[in-house]
């Protein structure tokens, strides 16, 4: 498959400017003023798809942001993939942190930098440009279905009902997401398990106005301070989260198993450098890939209350916020977790203030197995194109609805991602190397060429 070189070399500039005309667009879902980004950034994928290849390509309207649909069909009787992705992004805050504006991406020592480049606006737009290579070199080997929505970021609320609602038009054999990472280039690997999670908002009141903080301190409980004792009392000393009944549903990871994962390589030296650290952190008696791979975890995603401006105003608050997440491991149920939280918080609150707990969005963990047609044909793509067959790994982030997926449309998700530790998703100079970008590309179509090979031989 020289071609596949051939025509990304030829094209590859433009393939870059129009990634960077779908970064521009500030389609950050979780502010409402973003809206007509959003139907905007569904709008540039939709008229993608046509222009790429797709027979069909529409934007559909939902209750919240638009979901966009494409496809190619060039034989009922071949095998079908349904690629997934969004066009969400995450807020660009702090943006004084950024060295270059975040909506306006451009090229440094040889990566993109911007908020998207990697999480998921570069790595949906590879299969964009991959199924573009092969419609036009007449190398498709299969059916194609694209779903890109827009609501990742906060939950995907919409999505699920999409899916039930179009069954039949979203029928395929498998769903092929890239939205994660791997360890390297020279190191490829692919993600067969995400964490699930539950995300909460906490809200602790005290008095009913903000108060001196002369006239009343030490009198009156200070819902900042209440707060950040509740926080804390979440993880005892051994970094294990203090939730009655947290614990219950996990299955704990054989001795052999956890030793498979440890042939990883993983560099802690370079890891704490890359961030800056002294010393790593969580549950005693695992690894840092374990705590982030097969063990759940807590962590503050936000704190705010009081007065946060320049200078000072003696102020005791009347309010104090948190928002809270929970990664789980495969057999937590999201909705329990979220349950017994509220319990758990509500019952440590002190009589002296008032919690409120609302539960935000979540989902459950995946986990794939490594012995279907879509790991073993991922496998052999990523082979082929990196020169070494890649490893499985387990991932920390979480993806929602890819548990849905297979509950809603019956097939498996294969989770071949191209992102780096070092792409800064969802922080300030996230950033995607060109190199990663291009092997995407390449990757892709050997995928839909062993795919389609194995099918037919299981078929």
């Amino acid at each position: 498959m020289e071609h596949v070189k051939q025509y990304i070399d030829k094209h590859q500039d433009r393939f870059i400017q129009e990634l960077f005309e779908l970064i521009r667009i500030p389609s950050i879902s979780s502010v409402a003023e973003h809206k007509e980004d959003m139907i905007k950034a569904a709008e540039y994928w939709q008229k993608s798809l046509a222009e790429a290849g797709c027979d069909k390509s529409e934007v559909f309207p939902t209750d919240g942001n638009p979901i966009v649909y494409g496809e190619k069909i060039i034989d009922p009787a071949l095998p079908t993939i349904l690629v997934y992705g969004h066009y969400d992004v995450m807020p660009a805050d702090p943006i004084e942190l950024w060295d270059t504006p975040p909506f306006s991406p451009e090229v440094r020592n040889g990566k993109i930098y911007a908020r998207g480049a990697d999480d998921d606006k570069g790595q949906a737009f590879m299969h964009a440009k991959a199924f573009e290579l092969m419609v036009r070199t007449n190398t498709l080997p299969c059916n194609v279905k694209f779903m890109i929505e827009g609501e990742e970021e906060v939950g995907s609320m919409n999505i699920a009902p999409f899916c039930r609602q179009h069954t039949e038009m979203l029928r395929s054999d498998i769903i092929l997401v890239s939205d994660t990472g791997m360890i390297a280039l020279e190191t490829p690997s692919i993600t067969v398990g995400l964490r699930g999670l539950a995300y909460m908002q906490v809200e602790v009141t005290g008095p009913n106005i903000d108060l001196h903080s002369g006239l009343f301190g030490g009198a009156v409980a200070n819902p900042i301070n209440v707060l950040t004792k509740m926080i804390a009392s979440l993880t005892d000393e051994n970094g294990r989260i203090a939730i009655p009944g947290f614990y219950d549903d996990v299955i704990e990871i054989s001795r052999q198993e956890r030793d498979e994962m440890a042939k990883a390589p993983f560099d802690k030296v370079e890891y704490m450098k890359n961030l800056d650290l002294d010393e790593l952190s969580g549950e005693a008696g695992y690894s840092t890939k374990e705590r982030t791979g097969i063990r759940p975890a807590l962590d503050v995603n936000g704190i705010w209350g009081g007065y946060t401006a320049e200078g000072t105003k003696t102020v005791l608050p009347s309010k104090a916020f948190a928002k809270i997440s929970m990664r789980l491991v495969p057999n937590q149920d999201y909705v329990k977790i979220g349950k017994l939280f509220e319990q758990h918080f509500l019952a440590i609150a002190p009589k002296s203030v008032k919690v409120k707990v609302q539960a935000l969005h979540g989902g459950q963990a995946y986990v794939s197995p490594i012995d279907t047609i879509g790991y073993m044909a991922a496998s052999k793509a990523a082979e082929k194109t990196m020169g070494s067959k890649p490893i499985p790994v387990r991932s920390g982030g979480s993806i929602p609805i890819i548990t849905q997926f297979e509950e809603i449309l019956g097939v498996k998700t294969i989770l071949l991602g191209f992102g780096l530790e070092t792409d800064a998703i969802h922080s300030p100079n996230e950033n995607y190397p060109l190199d990663n970008f291009y092997m995407g590309i390449e990757t892709i179509p050997y995928f839909y060429k062993y795919f389609s090979e194995m099918w037919q031989t299981k078929k």
